[in-house]
């Protein structure tokens, strides 16, 4: 939906009960359209390759896109399912952030996600940088002291809070009233005699106010007419469910991060440890293109990504992707994995034996070597993916088109893993200057080195 569309000609005649994806199953089913890429269609059973995430739209009174709420969904039919709320959260967090991107997702419009008490004392809540998320306090939540003292620090941080489903002034809203910015009327569960005096009643604590669960045209005007400034529901658009490619982290990759980071190791060690988990690695530019950390330059070293992101947004995306994280395929099985990370070590190794005292040249040709497949592991093209990760001209000239140093250095890695050593060496002699260093003996060795680092950080 964009700004410009009518959200008032898809009125819907059931109730809706899917109010923030969380659990209630019988919401209605997904629209897919041609005209949207990635957005779900159909559903599958078995192991899915793909991730899922709902988006429903939150409008103003004129029907303008305001934000979304972000819904956890499992699997491509259009409902929650949902068991546990942090888990639920922690994987609509990983999914927007890493896999599917901000961009993609918001557009440039603020993200609602739900926030339990877990998560709400928890430290991954300052990966969502506040300038594109509102944090949505769970109905179930009860305002204590801490809980109070959390919500003002999160204020300071910058961050708008939201209380999700209220129906009733109680002493447990009273009490936590000061701390919101944004209040969500519930109208299936509020009576409708008690709705004006509870809009009244809110309103005079200078709260912005959404009218959620409007399922009707009747809805919309009563809620329009009591002073509701925004709206969300079936009456204007049911989620959306957009969809991508399952991206994995090894979660024994996730476990030494972690550790390294508890060390207060240098940026060297975690650099170190980061090379051997490509999968880590492209989840780790998703965060720092999409963070308020991001160096607004583009990045041309797994150093610079570091750097960028700093320790401790690294040890918060580690501990959400550790949580969010399901039963994938084990790291040292997968295929694409395993490609990944033998190609990019091989094309460091050459680039190291090309240009010894050059070391930002094998920087960028491990970089280039991992994101060189990074558009089949997001099943895109590589010329949409790239321009989404912030990466370096020359990164984005080897991926796209295997041009300058880097791209012939990919095009001899890519020949020597299929087992073409002649090809990679005609590679070699037609390119000349440095890339005659590349001899078949060292061709062969580069490849069973690479082959072997593999396989030592695949068997731990």
């Amino acid at each position: 939906m964009s700004d410009s569309s009518s959200a008032f000609a898809a009125p819907a005649s059931e109730a809706a009960r899917d109010d923030a994806g969380r659990g209630t199953p019988g919401s209605a089913p997904s629209m897919p359209s041609a005209s949207q890429p990635g957005l779900a269609a159909g559903s599958s059973t078995g192991p899915q390759p793909f991730v899922y995430l709902g988006r429903q739209p939150i409008l103003d009174r004129n029907g303008a896109l305001n934000a979304y709420e972000l819904l956890f969904r499992g699997g491509a039919q259009n409902r929650a399912d949902v068991d546990d709320d942090a888990l639920a959260t922690a994987q609509v967090m990983t999914r927007t952030i890493g896999q599917l991107g901000v961009p993609a997702v918001l557009g440039r419009h603020y993200g609602y996600v739900n926030i339990s008490r877990e998560l709400l004392f928890d430290d991954i809540v300052h990966l969502l940088p506040p300038g594109r998320f509102v944090l949505e306090v769970l109905e179930h939540v009860r305002f204590d002291a801490a809980v109070l003292e959390r919500l003002a620090q999160l204020r300071r941080a910058g961050y708008r809070i939201a209380f999700d489903d209220v129906s009733e002034i109680t002493e447990n809203l009273l009490r936590a009233l000061p701390y919101a910015d944004i209040v969500k009327v519930d109208l299936l569960q509020t009576e409708r005699a008690a709705l004006p005096g509870l809009v009244a009643s809110l309103a005079a604590h200078g709260k912005t106010l959404i009218a959620e669960k409007v399922e009707t045209g009747e809805d919309f005007e009563l809620a329009s007419s009591l002073g509701f400034e925004l709206f969300q529901g079936y009456f204007f658009a049911r989620p959306q469910v957009l969809r991508a490619p399952r991206v994995r982290a090894s979660r024994l990759a996730l476990v030494r991060l972690l550790a390294l980071v508890a060390n207060d190791v240098g940026t060297a060690e975690l650099e170190r440890e980061l090379r051997s988990h490509p999968g880590v690695v492209v989840q780790l530019l998703r965060l720092v293109n999409s963070s308020a950390y991001s160096p607004g330059r583009p990045i041309s070293s797994l150093r610079e990504a570091v750097l960028a992101a700093g320790t401790r947004q690294i040890a918060r995306w580690a501990q959400l992707l550790l949580y969010a994280s399901g039963r994938d395929l084990p790291w040292g099985s997968d295929p694409l994995v395993q490609l990944a990370g033998t190609r990019s070590h091989f094309m460091e190794l050459a680039a190291r034996s090309l240009s010894p005292q050059d070391p930002e040249f094998a920087d960028a040709a491990f970089m280039t070597g991992i994101f060189s497949l990074v558009h089949v592991l997001v099943g895109s093209t590589p010329e949409h993916t790239l321009d989404r990760l912030g990466l370096s001209r020359e990164i984005v000239d080897a991926v796209d088109g295997h041009r300058g140093a880097l791209g012939t250095l990919l095009r001899i890695a890519t020949a020597a893993e299929r087992g073409d050593h002649d090809g990679a060496q005609r590679l070699a002699r037609e390119e000349g200057g440095m890339f005659n260093a590349l001899t078949p003996p060292l061709l062969g060795e580069l490849n069973l080195w690479a082959g072997a680092w593999f396989t030592a950080y695949a068997e731990g």
